[in-house]
């Protein structure tokens, strides 16, 4: 049984790790990545998509992205879906295909990013937390029903704890390497 608590919490934990990773990935630092068009969405055929299953995407230049629709009409959906997105990205439209033109960061958009990073890093903290704290009232309901005595029910909330202990280390170094790569000039 202490296993099973422990691999619940490790695979709960590990889940939202890798969303806070992914979320990072949406943050633009100056240079291009695909990732920071990750959450944009077109509409095609009725339904809303993702744009890169509409086309394909590449960096052809370390400050530059293209976006090559597989269908000619789609440029104008996947040119307004981007100048709707938050990320502050201006496409430009050669009628074959968008460029992206990544501009650099000024020292002001710089702190500013690092303030929502550390706002989103606070979330996972609060996700990770908000994991043990309902594996621990699993933990003190088995014992309750006496599945477990008192020093099992202890010595695997200390387990947990570890464990809770070891992601946030994790957070905190993704954290710690997002803010050099933002503040990076």
């Amino acid at each position: 049984m202490i296993q099973e608590f422990k691999k619940k919490a490790n695979e709960k934990m590990n889940q939202a790790l890798e969303v806070f990773k992914k979320d990072l990935s949406t943050f633009r630092t100056g240079r291009a990545s695909l990732g920071i068009l990750d959450n944009i969405k077109v509409e095609y055929y009725g339904s809303t998509v993702p744009l890169n299953q509409v086309a394909t995407l590449g960096i052809p230049e370390p400050r530059m992205i293209t976006i090559q629709p597989w269908e000619q009409k789609m440029i104008s959906e996947i040119e307004r879906a981007i100048m709707k997105s938050d990320l502050g990205l201006t496409p430009i439209n050669d009628g074959k295909m968008i460029k992206i033109v990544i501009p650099p960061l000024t020292e002001e958009r710089r702190k500013q990013l690092v303030k929502v990073v550390r706002k989103r890093t606070e979330e996972a903290r609060v996700a990770i937390r908000n994991i043990r704290r309902d594996i621990i009232e699993e933990i003190k309901k088995a014992e309750k029903e006496k599945k477990l005595s008192e020093d099992e029910s202890r010595r695997i909330q200390e387990e947990i704890q570890k464990i809770t202990n070891s992601f946030i280390e994790k957070i905190d170094h993704a954290l710690e390497q997002k803010e050099k790569e933002i503040m990076e000039v």
